[in-house]
């Protein structure tokens, strides 16, 4: 009964759709009698503002289109099944995190202890990289967005650990 492009497009936006519903939502209430009401919608209408902003950024993060591989997210252990490579690596393990833009397309390039997991940016469940990358400590994500959007060849780091690798 929706066409499927625009069943696709209420699938990206429905975080944003949702946060703007529990804004509106808030705004009313914020604008109903008694000091309680009130308070309560204007709580709401905060947090649907916080909601928003991270929509937002989630939707800038994910890519559309059909990239070679699988992306799975389990217990903080990423997992990458591509045609040609594959590989895992867990977020604790990581020591840094970068992003390499090609005329081909763009790669995250997961470096851990044991080698590189190198995921293409719009493989199949690459948007669960949004929550594994936020867990990282000190990871700037304004920054890893800006880096997305910029078409410019090359490879930029996003994050590197600040803790010495153990060599055991």
């Amino acid at each position: 009964m929706i066409r499927p492009d625009a069943l696709a497009a209420l699938k990206r936006w429905r975080e944003a759709i949702i946060a703007g519903c529990v804004i509106v939502l808030g705004l009313w209430l914020g604008l109903s009698p008694g000091p309680v009401v009130e308070g309560v919608g204007y709580v709401l209408a905060l947090i649907g503002v916080l909601l928003m902003i991270l929509a937002l950024r989630r939707i800038r993060f994910t890519r559309p289109g059909d990239g070679p591989g699988v992306v799975t997210l389990d217990e903080g252990r990423i997992a990458y099944l591509g045609p040609y490579y594959g590989g895992a690596v867990a977020i604790r393990d990581m020591t840094r995190l970068a992003l390499r833009r090609a005329p081909g397309g763009q790669t995250w390039v997961l470096t851990h202890p044991e080698g590189v997991l190198a995921i293409p940016v719009n493989a199949l469940g690459a948007d669960q990289l949004f929550d594994a990358f936020s867990a990282l400590d000190g990871l700037n994500m304004p920054h890893l967005l800006r880096a997305l959007g910029d078409p410019t060849p090359g490879t930029v780091t996003l994050w590197q650990a600040d803790r010495p690798v153990a060599l055991t």
